[in-house]
């Protein structure tokens, strides 16, 4: 089910500046430390509002550094700490307003 994004990742996190990747790219990153990791993980944690990388006028995805950054810290939330998305999503958002967001348990 695709969720319409309700924050947090902003719209296209990347300021001009930055080197863009591509999902493949952004994929070798990640497994790295996170092997099990696959483009449909990505694009459901899109769908899910948990990041939104820019798009080519083709509609490719294009993720900067904070979205890398951003996919990171989800990705460890659930493996290390089991949170549902909702509460990542809720704990990401509030670090973005620039609350103190401790991990719910």
């Amino acid at each position: 089910m695709l969720r319409t994004p309700t924050g947090g990742a902003g719209h296209g996190t990347a300021p001009s500046g930055d080197t863009l990747l591509s999902i493949g790219a952004v994929l070798g990153r990640l497994r790295v430390e996170f092997p099990e990791v696959t483009m449909s993980k990505i694009r459901f944690l899109e769908a899910e509002g948990l990041v939104e990388p820019r798009r080519t006028s083709s509609g490719y995805r294009k993720f900067g550094p904070q979205d890398v950054e951003r996919l990171t810290q989800v990705l460890r939330m659930q493996r290390d700490h089991y949170l549902p998305l909702k509460a990542i999503r809720e704990h990401l958002d509030a670090l973005g307003r620039g609350e103190r967001a401790p991990l719910p348990s």
